[in-house]
């Protein structure tokens, strides 16, 4: 009898341990009583009556990444090309999941391309190749609001990739590159306009610079001229005050003014120029010459100042290195009379003395 209970417990503790099922976390277990739903199991630890309850189904509840194969799709301008999506979807309730579509991954798989056609087939190539955004949310609220009934949510849609016909690549190859020459061209064309723009600012600048330099240059010359002139004319006029200070004497002016004319008529001269003084000095030594030769009413001091320049003409004739051999009568003629006045001059000078003396 003991052993009897003792191998009922046994069977009836390795019958409990057999029911004792265990729910992974992100899962979820379907279960049957006699063939009818009776409850979802979430994670955790769980006792199935053996024989009455059997786990239906299993069931993840993470987010799946459901790649399906491309699909064929005409495009509003009669384009076939080869598009593949990816549905992002998950459980939200297991119990629609089991008993609502036989194969929910299948139908999803079927659904999606049948509205991927609908949505591209509304659209043109060009319009198809640029909206994909527009074109995932479209295809995201259809298939969320028909797998209600399926107890899947879908989350997110996304076009992995468009293949166009390789006749359609070439064209648009071209396309591309003729669009790409063309932004070239019009890139080349602002880089040469801003260029031009840039030299002609620079061409400008460097006038207007120039013009500066050229004005300021012109205005310190000019500054320079006149402080030139002015110094000249203050030379002059403290040369004439120191003169005036100085009370220089008619003689020494006129002794000057013969030096000058010495200069004046040198060798290389081919015109002389006579002071009306000399031309008066001149006449008298004429008068005087007459009145040597009548020998009338001369006096003594006249006597002695043609003696001076009688016995002195030949001597500074030989000292005066104005006269060469290739000066001109002119210029011989000048010299003398030069000679003449100051012989005259020192005459009269001698005479003075003299009579100063006595």
């Amino acid at each position: 009898m003991g052993l009897f209970f003792s191998v009922l417990l046994l069977i009836i503790l390795v019958l409990l341990i057999a029911s004792l099922r265990i729910v992974p976390q992100a899962h979820c277990y379907v279960i049957e009583r006699l063939g009818k739903y009776q409850s979802t199991w979430s994670a955790g630890i769980h006792i199935l009556i053996p024989v009455l309850d059997r786990v239906v189904k299993r069931i993840s509840l993470k987010e799946q990444v459901l790649d399906f194969p491309p699909q064929p799709v005409i495009t509003k301008d009669n384009v076939t090309m080869q598009i593949d999506s990816v549905v992002y979807a998950r459980v939200f309730n297991p119990e629609k999941y089991t008993y609502g579509v036989e194969n929910p991954i299948r139908g999803l798989q079927n659904l999606t391309a049948t509205t991927l056609r609908n949505v591209v087939g509304e659209m043109e190539l060009d319009q198809t190749l640029t909206s994909r955004d527009e074109i995932n949310e479209k295809m995201r609220i259809v298939l969320d609001a028909a797998t209600d009934d399926w107890g899947l949510k879908v989350t997110r849609v996304e076009i992995k990739n468009i293949n166009p016909p390789k006749e359609i690549e070439e064209v648009m190859t071209k396309q591309m590159r003729a669009e790409r020459e063309r932004r070239q061209t019009v890139l080349e064309a602002q880089a040469h306009q801003e260029a031009v723009v840039a030299r002609a600012k620079g061409d400008k600048e460097a006038k207007e610079l120039a013009a500066e330099a050229e004005s300021n240059a012109q205005i310190f010359l000019a500054k320079g001229r006149a402080e030139s002139i002015r110094l000249v004319y203050e030379a002059q006029a403290e040369g004439i005050r120191k003169l005036n200070d100085a009370k220089v004497s008619e003689g020494v002016l006129r002794l000057k003014g013969l030096e000058a004319l010495k200069d004046v008529a040198d060798g290389q001269a081919t015109k002389i120029y006579m002071p009306t003084e000399l031309a008066s000095a001149v006449a008298d030594l004429g008068i005087l010459g007459d009145a040597f030769a009548d020998k009338k009413g001369i006096d003594d001091d006249t006597f002695k100042r043609a003696d001076y320049r009688e016995l002195k003409s030949e001597e500074l004739k030989r000292k005066d290195n104005c006269v060469k051999k290739d000066t001109s009568k002119e210029g011989i003629n000048a010299a003398m009379t030069t000679e003449d006045l100051n012989a005259d001059l020192s005459v009269e000078a001698y005479t003075q003395g003299r009579s100063t003396s006595v």
